[in-house]
């Protein structure tokens, strides 16, 4: 029994470890920029880092916060794990970026580890979650809501695109904690107050 679990084991841990490795943090470090948890909106996200580092560096940020997402999975489906297996890789990775051992515990929102995650667990229902989220942000420019409407409508894709029941009850536990942890743009929407991008 425990040698049916050391693999999948070893696997979740080190895409926990490989999600907490904050980009944003990381790379502001590098370019001599303050920590982006006390810069802007406080995310170390990509949007964040566009406030105040420029376009190249968060999307070099956003680039390697999805790649975050996509490794640990590729991994796990590399090793023979089945679909649930990879599901729970995901929630590590995804897990990791939110709450990252090397930062204190204090990471991001995870859309973008999210999005890599299930860019490798199911290229079709990220694809259908990256059209959700763009044609949401081409409608109201708004990101925060764009990330919102994409996490809600991921787990109604999975019912079609996903086979195992269990990786589809993961699916909804990220989407829920994605949407938690937008809470306090929600209320800005519900509010009017949240800020559009530029165009």
């Amino acid at each position: 029994m425990l040698e049916t679990f050391a693999l999948p084991l070893i696997v979740l841990i080190g895409a926990y470890l490989i999600g907490s490795l904050s980009s944003a943090i990381v790379l502001c470090k590098i370019a001599g920029l303050p920590d982006p948890r006390s810069q802007g909106s406080g995310n170390p996200g990509a949007t964040n880092v566009l406030r105040f580092g420029g376009k190249k560096l968060a999307a070099t940020v956003l680039i390697i916060d999805v790649i975050k997402g996509v490794l640990p999975v590729v991994i796990a489906c590399l090793l023979g794990l089945n679909q649930t297996w990879m599901a729970a890789t995901a929630f590590f990775a995804f897990l990791g970026h939110l709450y990252p051992v090397f930062f204190e515990f204090k990471g991001g929102k995870g859309v973008a580890t999210a999005l890599g995650a299930f860019l490798a667990l199911s290229p079709l229902m990220a694809g259908a979650a990256l059209l959700t989220w763009l044609a949401v942000f081409l409608v109201s420019r708004i990101s925060s809501l764009s990330a919102i409407s994409a996490a809600a409508m991921t787990p109604v894709y999975s019912l079609w695109l996903i086979d195992s029941i269990n990786a589809r009850w993961i699916i909804v536990v990220i989407a829920v904690m994605l949407l938690a942890r937008h809470r306090g743009n929600i209320q800005r929407l519900i509010s009017g107050e949240e800020s559009k991008s530029r165009k």
